[in-house]
């Protein structure tokens, strides 16, 4: 199933410093979706308030805001909205952190799209019944 147009699929996005947007765009561009890069936690209120989001992929390195202070952020206001952390460095200390946060997943960087997109995939499938990135395009 895939979403109708009243419900376009938005995906939120936090900068990164390698070429995360551009990487991202070829998976989310011909399957329809919305990515939206912000550019702090403060932004992503403002975008999850103003329409609806159906994920963030946060990058725990970016330069901005450190990924897990913009998941606390998010979670403060809407704890409900699912996250994926991508993280340079995986330790365990992390990991519970995450946990904590309920992160739904934490992917190891460089990231492998093929995995990224298997975690979407079970995502949109167990959260919103949502096939969209089981399908071939």
């Amino acid at each position: 199933m895939v979403a109708s147009s009243e419900d376009t699929i938005n995906i939120m996005l936090n900068p990164a410093d390698w070429p995360w947007p551009e990487a991202v765009r070829d998976i989310f561009q011909p399957r329809g979706i919305n990515s939206l890069v912000i550019s702090d936690a403060n932004e992503a209120i403002e975008v999850i308030q103003s329409q609806r989001i159906h994920t963030a992929i946060v990058d725990m390195d970016a330069e901005k805001a450190n990924g897990l202070a913009t998941i606390k952020v998010i979670r403060a206001h809407f704890p409900m909205l699912p996250c994926i952390l991508l993280a340079r460095d995986v330790q365990q200390e992390l990991l519970s952190r995450a946990l904590e946060l309920e992160v739904f997943s934490v992917i190891e960087k460089p990231v492998d799209l093929s995995v990224l997109v298997e975690q979407l995939n079970r995502l949109f499938v167990r959260r919103f019944n949502i096939k969209i990135f089981s399908q071939t395009h």
